[in-house]
């Protein structure tokens, strides 16, 4: 498989423009985001992320962990990070109208659990964060990944704020190994998921470029080895959901 560089979407010419798309895509379907995420992963997502906040659980239970949560979108990993850890942590992203979903319901489920801390939600370029390097001891981003306009960089940024020992989980969308749910897998993707989300989002190329960009991301090896390369050690896949799919985690 050619190794890709970033997102492509349709009529983005470089790097900025696809970064351009991107933000103004999600901002269009931030209200309908988590029904379209639930909806169309038969609440699966539930269990990815549940899986997600298990595999990096020593890091969340110390309780000097600095922790980020890049790519936040409207904050489900988020708050299923924080459950365990019981304590603010960081989270990012670049797009606005995501970031105030987030926000809302941060502050509606820490106000409902009593809880008297406020989590750092700050708006940001994944390719150029605006933190120190060696500053985090774990970042997390979920299903934000493949939509980056440059992979390598991203992980090579990821790497850099990361402290020597520190881990990076990226939770994506992968292609499924077994062949017969693959062709089914792509047939709902293709088929169903751009017809219900454009329907119930009402944008069309939202749901359109989201299938479309799952199908050009490299595959879980693929994906390892680009974190080699970028400098991960000890770096480990697992699938879900028949491939569908899969946890990366590596460490600085």
């Amino acid at each position: 498989m050619t190794r890709a560089t970033g997102t492509t979407p349709q009529g983005a010419v470089n790097e900025q423009a696809a970064a351009q798309w991107v933000r103004g895509m999600f901002g269009r379907i931030a209200p309908r985001y988590d029904l379209l995420n639930h909806l169309l992963s038969f609440n699966l997502d539930k269990r990815w992320r549940a899986r997600t906040v298990a595999r990096v659980a020593d890091i969340l239970d110390r309780p000097d962990a600095r922790v980020l949560d890049l790519c936040c979108g409207t904050g489900d990993v988020l708050l299923a990070l924080e459950a365990r850890a019981r304590r603010p942590l960081l989270a990012s992203d670049f797009c606005h109208p995501m970031l105030l979903e987030a926000r809302r319901k941060i502050e509606a489920r820490h106000k409902s659990a009593a809880r008297g801390f406020r989590t750092p939600v700050f708006e940001a370029d994944a390719l150029l964060l605006p933190l120190a390097d060696a500053s985090l001891d774990l970042i997390t981003v979920a299903f934000g990944f493949r939509n980056l306009a440059n992979y390598q960089t991203g992980l090579e940024e990821m790497l850099r704020v990361l402290k020597p020992g520190g881990t990076a989980a990226i939770l994506e969308f992968s292609q499924p190994s077994n062949r017969a749910f693959r062709a089914m897998y792509g047939f709902f993707s293709t088929r169903v998921l751009p017809r219900i989300g454009g329907i119930i989002s009402g944008s069309q190329d939202a749901y359109s470029y989201l299938p479309e960009s799952i199908r050009k991301f490299p595959g879980a090896e693929q994906l390892a080895q680009d974190m080699r390369r970028a400098g991960f050690s000890s770096v480990e896949f697992e699938r879900m959901t028949g491939g569908a799919v899969a946890l990366h985690l590596g460490r600085k």
